[in-house]
């Protein structure tokens, strides 16, 4: 198999993408975790473009060791001595490329260059023979070639290749490209420069249209040996091809790509949440390889089929991308054999019967919230199976307070068959009551987490609250919906209680149930 080389850019191109810009320390953060993903490039940064960025790439250049450290460059004779210079500590190792481009295409040359082609062929073989004066690795790529005339891109790639460029990119700049289309331009390149053999070919796709990583891996089976990506596919408009996507398709398909990569895949994720967390770009739950539910089935069919065998499901496995383990969602989707098998995670073995009265009673939870959580499954079991009745119930409420004037809270709940009453104060009617709740109940439970959404619009919108509890090493989470948020507040923390106390109850009376 051939081993594609992958060339990340999360620095460099990653960087570009509006609001990710990152300091010189939150880069070595990000390209210490590269080393440790085997990324074979690291493009550091554009040293002409700031000052900052010219410091961050010299800090990688002496700092990162391992990967080779490219830095990018246009092809200007200032541009490229900038380049050489930041990355001269890597150079000195034989670890140091420099990445000069120049646009080939007609409506770049015309409307910002205003160059003519035989110019910009000048022009490119000036830039790479410069670089090779600084360094034998030179890195050419044809700004916007998939707009270009294949002919004349062909000449240009003959042309720099003989100047000396050992990596010729190809790249996609704009995501205009189609995938069969992508991958006939590879290939006619390899058909029509005759000394093609002596450098490597390299992709850069965007992802304009949705098509950057399919339009890579076209690039890989027309013959292309390096692959540009980012971490997450941040990068200029709608990003860039994603590495990790890139890295699991040719794992995953390796016969038929018939190559491999050197990436330790298993730091996939490690350095995604990096990126995410450096740059406050999240990724959606359905992203491929690295999403929230990219290994999370809801689906009864499909969690039968994963529990019975897990290839039905799974072509590959979360821990290979350091993951951690498949999440059976359990929602309305969900069916008697993931519940069975869950419950049975949970210490519970019930009977057919029970098992059916768990199973209605947490579909019809599970028709009122998205997810279903293991402590929900603990309280159905507590209140179907021992049938523990509510320890508290909110009677009444009512609060006040204003901008010059403090917040109060009057409460009465039921507490098993005594009706308590109190009142107090707060920052605010919803802190005053949850006080008030603490003080009627003498629970020892620490809220951990409060949250408020809409559910509908409007000014009379319907709100979610959840409201999670922690008493010593038991979580819990309640839940209300209501048109009257501070009401729908103290629900939801009443909720979590009678969780708790159920929890606690059930589990007092064994969770062997005969």
């Amino acid at each position: 198999m051939r081993t594609i080389k992958i060339f990340d850019t999360t620095l460099r191109d990653g960087e570009q993408s509006p609001g990710c810009s990152m300091s010189i320390e939150e880069k070595l953060r990000v390209a210490r975790q590269l080393v440790k993903l085997k990324a074979d490039i690291i493009e550091a940064g554009f040293p002409a473009a700031s000052e900052g960025d010219f410091q961050a790439v010299r800090r990688i250049a002496e700092e990162i060791q391992g990967p080779t450290i490219a830095a990018l460059c246009r092809a200007t004779e200032k541009d490229i001595e900038l380049a050489a210079e930041a990355l001269w500590p890597a150079i000195e190792r034989n670890a140091g490329r420099i990445h000069t481009f120049l646009a080939t295409s007609d409506i770049h040359l015309r409307h910002k260059l205003k160059k003519t082609r035989a110019e910009v062929l000048d022009m490119a073989a000036a830039a790479v023979r410069r670089a090779r004066k600084f360094t034998g690795d030179v890195e050419f790529s044809a700004e916007d070639a998939t707009r270009s005339d294949p002919e004349f891109l062909a000449r240009v790639v003959e042309t720099v290749i003989r100047a000396g460029a050992t990596t010729v990119n190809i790249p996609d700049t704009v995501g205009y490209a189609i995938t069969t289309e992508y991958g006939e331009l590879i290939k006619h390149l390899f058909a029509r420069v005759p000394n093609i053999g002596e450098a490597t070919i390299s992709v850069h796709c965007h992802d304009d249209l949705g098509l950057a990583v399919s339009n890579s891996l076209a690039g890989v089976l027309s013959g292309a040996g390096q692959v540009e990506c980012t971490i997450n596919g941040i990068g200029e408009r709608a990003g860039n091809a994603a590495l990790e996507e890139v890295v699991m398709a040719i794992r995953t398909r390796g016969p038929y790509f018939e190559a491999r990569t050197d990436i330790a895949t298993q730091e996939i994720m490690a350095a995604s949440k990096l990126v995410r967390g450096i740059t406050g770009m999240h990724v959606q739950a359905n992203k491929a390889v690295v999403g929230h539910n990219a290994f999370a089935h809801e689906s009864g069919i499909h969690q039968d089929g994963f529990l019975k065998e897990k290839s039905t499901y799974e072509i590959m496995t979360p821990e290979s991308v350091g993951a951690g383990a498949t999440k059976l969602v359990l929602g309305k989707h969900s069916g008697r054999h993931g519940i069975q098998v869950r419950l049975k995670e949970l210490g519970y073995d019930l009977k057919d019967e029970q098992l059916d009265k768990v199973f209605a009673a947490f579909k019809e939870l599970a028709d009122k919230k998205e997810e279903v959580f293991d402590e929900d499954l603990e309280a159905i079991v507590a209140e179907t199976i021992y049938r523990i009745p509510a320890v508290y119930k909110l009677l009444h409420l009512h609060t006040s307070g204003g901008t010059d004037s403090p917040h109060s809270a009057y409460l009465e709940l039921a507490v098993g068959r005594e009706r308590l009453r109190t009142q107090d104060t707060g920052d605010g009617p919803v802190d005053a009551a949850y006080k008030a709740i603490k003080s009627l109940t003498g629970s020892g439970a620490q809220l951990i987490n409060y949250e408020v959404k809409a559910i509908t619009p409007g000014t009379d919108a319907q709100g979610e609250v959840v409201a999670v509890l922690r008493e010593n090493k038991l979580q819990v989470s309640g839940h209300s919906y209501h048109t009257n948020i501070i009401e729908g507040s103290v629900l939801a923390y009443v909720d979590a209680l009678n969780k708790l106390e159920s929890i606690k109850k059930g589990r007092q009376n064994g969770k062997q149930i005969s």
